[in-house]
């Protein structure tokens, strides 16, 4: 699959909550050619090293690409100073993405930032997908009017129960893995979750895709920055995320803990 490497000017900028920003570039060829589940390496201004920053949305008609981020440090933070008018430089679209079966029932899982990702798919597939998306109280919740829009199923879960189901997202998820015919759990977020999303989807005999999170370098698999320890037939390999994932299959991925 082919990347670009350009500037591409920013057609709109929204807050979405406290310190999380949705931007929307114009970038025909990288519409053309990203998949859900991909990632962009954007360049900052005085910062040396890029941010890999998840696609959130691909408007083919449009041809724009969409990310949501969250400021963290630095680096995110003159990000996120950027306006409309000004340009992204953008390394793109990087990695391996999900591999969405077609006319079957899938459910995804997302907990915070982890939610962006996922919106690609549920455009993808409609009501045929169901977004279990987790948050630590109301007011970090996010896209989960835009996938409603999509015709998607949408359970809420926040930690102190504020909105939605009270606890974590894999109560949610196991019931419907027991009432549903599913082909297939798409999964991003915080390490913990998705040990347990994982070890559900074993329980249950549903096929399950991890988008992993990890330190990055040059984005291209060049550097190796990015490792992680991978399972195939019965051996230990080093792979790297930005190359060979972002997203695993779930028997692939040998996660701490």
């Amino acid at each position: 699959m082919s990347f670009f490497c350009g500037k591409y000017p920013i057609i709109e900028k929204r807050t979405l909550a406290k310190g999380i920003y949705s931007v929307i570039i114009d970038a025909p060829e990288l519409a053309d050619e990203a998949e859900a589940g991909q990632f962009a390496n954007i360049g900052i201004p005085g910062f040396t090293l890029r941010r890999p920053i998840s696609i959130c949305e691909i408007d083919r008609e449009r041809k724009t690409l969409r990310f949501v981020f969250e400021v963290r440090g630095k680096g995110t933070y003159a990000l996120a100073q950027l306006s409309e008018g000004d340009s992204l430089d953008v390394l793109a679209p990087l990695g391996r993405g999900f591999k969405i079966p077609e006319g079957k029932k899938i459910i995804v899982v997302g907990g915070g930032i982890g939610v962006p990702p996922l919106l690609e798919i549920a455009r993808e597939t409609s009501s045929l997908c169901t977004a279990i998306l987790g948050f630590r109280d109301y007011t970090r919740i996010i896209l989960n009017d835009e996938f409603e829009e999509f015709g998607t199923k949408t359970i809420l879960c926040t930690d102190d129960g504020s909105v939605g189901v009270h606890g974590v997202v894999t109560t949610p998820l196991e019931e419907e893995l027991k009432s549903g015919n599913y082909a297939l759990v798409c999964a991003c977020g915080p390490e913990p979750m998705i040990r347990a999303i994982i070890k559900i989807c074993e329980q249950y005999g549903v096929p399950c895709q991890v988008s992993l999170e990890q330190r990055m370098g040059c984005g291209v698999g060049a550097c190796v920055a990015c490792s992680c320890m991978t399972v195939r037939n019965g051996e230990e390999h080093y792979a790297r995320v930005c190359k060979d994932g972002p997203v695993f299959n779930a028997e692939e991925v040998k996660l701490g803990g």
